[in-house]
């Protein structure tokens, strides 16, 4: 067991919001850190056997677009109906061409660090999942569950 324990909290289930929990979790397992990732709400979307993650443009103003489009395209554009899966497959290919992994790899790489994988039971209730549905090898549990670790851990973050 190590001494230094990080609890996250992951809430948001679209694209860009995947890599931050995955990323710093994988990170501070390499680093020696004991880790759990709580998924509640649509965080539990990271934890589907098959992703269908997208990126919404709408109400993330500080997105980068290419050609300066988030210079001269109105925010209000990103609306439009098929924009969110154009800048989803752009978002993707961007990310592919600079050699990032995929939220698939990097999850199967917290998988390997053992970093301890929490699906929101009262979640999984509400929006009525079913655990066929989600990864192998994940615990399922409630508030107390993560609080039990997070009351002892060194860092928590929610993302």
């Amino acid at each position: 067991m190590s001494d230094k324990k990080l609890a996250i909290i992951a809430t948001k289930g679209t694209l860009d919001w995947a890599y931050p929990p995955f990323i710093l979790a994988s990170t501070a397992a390499a680093l020696g850190y004991e880790v759990q990732i709580f998924f509640t709400f649509y965080g539990l979307q990271l934890l589907k056997k098959k992703l269908a993650l997208q990126v919404s443009p709408l109400g993330n103003p500080g997105m980068p677009m290419p050609m300066g489009m988030d210079k001269w395209f109105p925010i209000l554009g990103t609306a439009i109906p098929g924009m969110q899966s154009i800048m989803t497959m752009m978002m993707k290919n961007k990310m592919k061409t600079k050699g990032v992994a995929s939220v698939g790899e990097l999850r199967d790489l917290c998988n390997e660090a053992e970093v301890r994988m929490i699906a929101c039971q009262m979640t999984v209730d509400l929006f009525d999942m079913q655990q066929h549905e989600f990864i192998d090898g994940i615990d399922y549990g409630g508030a107390a569950t993560f609080f039990e670790f997070a009351g002892e851990s060194d860092i928590t973050l929610y993302i």
